[in-house]
């Protein structure tokens, strides 16, 4: 029996749960069209992975190496375990993605240990960091071997380069690596209104995880080494974690469509300036009150419980905290100030009822 493909959905509809929600960009949809037809070679050695070699040297500097993967965990994992032995530990945020939203991957599938310290804002300082930074001699207790910090981090906030240089030069006068977890790195840059280089490789960050999806990307991040004499065996890390495509090129050539010229930064810029947009229109409404600095798309926020649940079948949206009433309203590439508006608006109705 023939079936046709169907569209399941109103492409209209937005909400502001996750920049995961989006689709693809038409610019990357488009380049992966591009790849597609005739033959390459498969496991990452064909034309566009090799092409987004020197994209990332463009962005990085001469010695960054890019290894596509899957996800952003794959990432994440890929990167501590070639940073990390056996008996390693890496140090990180409370609320951290590899600690709060990875199904503990980096614990059961990388074998590591995560030495959490809670934060204000999500953000490591050299003092946090030492909270856990101790007894590299002490044969009871994992090794801290690694620091991993997010960009911008899970609450939004966003580090300077001069505070991610501190965090690295006192890791690295320890002894330990520093891995940075970008999924939403391009926002960050766009709120600093500086190249990634600047918080990155240039202030000594080792590994970076480079996050595409969140970004207008259909599937794919990559794993990018800064420091090569900072990891090891990449290449079979990445295999036997599942994350080596076959079909790479389709992989490589979307975070080159977004890298190339200026379409990462496009999208960071306008997810950004949603978030803006609705921070700014969610001040004005009393008994709503903003939790953290917006300084990339996410705004945090702490309203009635009943409100937020009337909200959610008019917007998709997710609890943060639902005890306390936190919740968190993302924007992606594709929000429009049409969406925000009919948003703020609906937010006034449930607080007024």
């Amino acid at each position: 029996m023939r079936t046709d493909a169907r569209r399941h959905h109103d492409p209209q509809v937005r909400g502001f749960a996750s920049d995961n929600y989006a689709g693809a960009h038409p610019e990357v949809l488009a380049a992966i069209a591009l790849a597609n037809g005739g033959h390459q070679v498969a496991y990452g050695e064909d034309d566009y992975t090799g092409h987004l070699q020197r994209v990332m040297h463009s962005h990085f500097g001469p010695t960054a190496e890019a290894f596509p993967v899957f996800n952003g965990t794959g990432a994440n994992v890929v990167a501590l375990q070639a940073l990390t032995d056996r008996w390693g530990a890496v140090i990180c945020a409370e609320s951290a993605h590899i600690n709060v939203d990875e199904g503990g991957a980096p614990e059961r599938m990388g074998g590591l240990k995560l030495l959490t310290v809670p934060t204000p804002d999500g953000k490591l300082t050299p003092e946090l960091v030492d909270r856990q930074a101790y007894g590299w001699d002490d044969e009871h207790r994992a090794m801290p071997q690694v620091v991993s910090i997010t960009q911008n981090t899970e609450l939004g906030t966003v580090y300077t380069p001069d505070e991610i240089r501190a965090i690295c030069d006192h890791a690295h006068e320890r002894g330990m690596k520093v891995h940075l977890d970008g999924a939403r790195i391009a926002n960050a840059a766009a709120s600093l209104d500086v190249p990634m280089r600047t918080f990155t490789n240039t202030v000594g960050v080792d590994v970076l995880s480079f996050g595409g999806t969140k970004n207008g990307a259909l599937f794919g991040e990559a794993v990018v080494v800064l420091n090569p004499d900072a990891v090891r065996a990449m290449e079979h890390l990445r295999k036997l974690s599942m994350q080596l495509a076959s079909k790479m090129r389709f992989v490589s050539v979307q975070l080159e469509a977004l890298l190339a010229k200026d379409l990462w930064l496009r999208n960071a810029r306008h997810a950004n300036a949603m978030a803006q947009r609705l921070a700014e229109g969610v001040r004005a409404i009393d008994g709503v009150e903003i939790l953290y600095p917006v300084q990339a798309n996410a705004v945090f926020a702490r309203l009635p419980h009943a409100v937020s649940e009337r909200l959610q079948k008019r917007f998709r949206f997710y609890f943060w905290d639902e005890t306390a009433g936190d919740v968190r309203w993302m924007c992606a590439f594709d929000t429009r100030e049409d969406d925000v508006d009919a948003f703020l608006q609906a937010l006034k109705e449930e607080m007024a009822r």
